[in-house]
């Protein structure tokens, strides 16, 4: 594995760091100057006359030293060499301390970095409420929005990919010319009828029939006497052709003229077909099936793709420059859908509960290589860390409870040798200890 790199001289001591470090002084002291009563009343037990109490004495000042003495070595050589002598097996975090990382990692994301305590600790944080009050903020939402903005024309140009342009044409066709497309496609016509649009649509065909009937009224004269001429001959297209030309699109723009009146026969008729096909493609199946498969062929025609593709070309520029502007319609809508996500996570008691579904869904999928990465990531980070900052750094954290380990050793060694040189006595008689 390659070295990683070395990481940039400790930070000076915090306040924190003093007071601990003056407190674990003063416990070091406590503990040292108890081992030194315990040699004390060993040296002064052999002035005092001879007697059971005097033994007694002597044999629990001898056991507190001695034990004081052990628990001394035991809790020093965690962090150090005792006395500076390299003894085997001391100094042991300096020594393992990329033992200690890994280990320290894999306890981390295994046992503390847990799906059980993450779900836990997401479900005290009230994450929808977090959210919601961010969107509230308007101050907080403009930069939200103004990052989502941003992003558009990126995600837009993704979109361009030639791999995804075929997944879409391929899936578009198929969604909306699948078996409900038929019933899609009656709703939508219903909504004309009973709005009355579908007769505005009626009008604007027949304005536009008459406008190109307008526009080729010429090569639609010269068409109907060439047509005449040659059913008749050339001297009744020569005599009648122009007349029977000029009658015909009269009558044409006479019966278009009546169409376009709100009460026209043709207007009614057309209302009844429309009403009829509406129920016929609700309550017919192959009918409804029909019409998906008409469009379905009509949007996998070549010319059909080619002109979605150029609007989408059109849209995605449009789109693009407009999100680029600060005050663009894009940069607006992004900023009111996120209020309105705010206002819906507030009032919405599903819409919270989805996103902590969607919120723990995300950290169970993502999790195992979460944890992976923070065991690696702990175990660099000991790894790197300097011999002598990480024995400090332990030892101030934990050094003033291992001073406890060295005074309960010296009381506790006390009471014991006491204890049991009274015991053998009892039981032996006069006994060395």
């Amino acid at each position: 594995m390659d070295a990683s790199p070395s990481l940039p001289p400790p930070t000076p001591d915090t306040d924190v760091d003093r007071a601990a470090r003056r407190t674990l002084n003063r416990h070091k002291a406590f503990a040292t100057a108890l081992l030194a009563v315990m040699a004390a009343l060993t040296l002064a037990s052999y002035a005092l006359p001879a007697g059971f109490a005097t033994a007694v004495l002597q044999a629990a000042a001898k056991a507190g030293f001695v034990g004081g003495i052990a628990d001394w070595f035991a809790v020093t050589a965690l962090f150090r060499h005792p006395l500076g002598l390299p003894i085997p097996h001391t100094a042991i975090i300096p020594a393992q301390k990329l033992r200690l990382g890994r280990a320290l990692g894999r306890f981390v994301a295994n046992h503390v970095f847990t799906a059980s305590e993450l779900r836990r600790t997401l479900g005290g944080l009230d994450l929808a409420g977090i959210v919601a009050r961010f969107f509230a903020d308007p101050a907080a939402r403009r930069p939200a929005a103004a990052a989502l903005a941003e992003m558009l024309p990126r995600l837009l140009a993704s979109v361009e990919d030639g791999r995804a342009r075929r997944l879409f044409a391929r899936i578009i066709p198929r969604v909306l010319g699948g078996p409900t497309a038929g019933r899609v496609v009656a709703g939508a016509m219903r909504k004309l009828v009973e709005g009355g649009r579908h007769q505005d649509v009626f009008g604007f065909i027949l304005e536009r029939l008459k406008q190109v009937l307008a526009e080729r009224e010429d090569a639609l004269r010269r068409a109907i006497e060439e047509r005449v001429r040659e059913q008749g001959g050339r001297l009744v297209g020569w005599a009648l052709g122009a007349s029977i030309a000029r009658r015909v699109l009269t009558q044409v723009n006479a019966e278009l003229d009546k169409m376009e009146a709100d009460g026209s026969d043709l207007r009614a008729a057309f209302d009844e077909w429309m009403r009829r096909e509406i129920a016929r493609i609700e309550d017919d199946p192959a009918r409804a099936a029909e019409i998906g498969r008409a469009l379905r062929r009509m949007l996998t025609h070549e010319t059909i793709q080619g002109w979605a593709r150029d609007v989408w070309a059109r849209l995605r520029e449009a789109l693009a420059a407009d999100a680029a502007r600060p005050n663009g319609h894009t940069m607006a809508l992004c900023e009111g859908a996120l209020g309105n996500l705010g206002t819906l996570l507030t009032t919405d008691a599903t819409a919270r509960a989805r996103l902590q579904a969607v919120a723990e869904g995300v950290i169970a999928t993502l999790l195992p290589s979460a944890q992976t990465t923070l065991a690696g990531f702990i175990a660099d980070v000991v790894a790197n860390w300097d011999a002598a900052t990480i024995t400090e750094k332990l030892e101030l954290r934990v050094g003033r409870d291992l001073q406890y380990v060295r005074v309960n050793g010296t009381l506790v060694g006390f009471l014991v040798g006491g204890l049991l040189y009274a015991l053998l006595r009892a039981v032996f008689g006069p006994v060395a200890f």
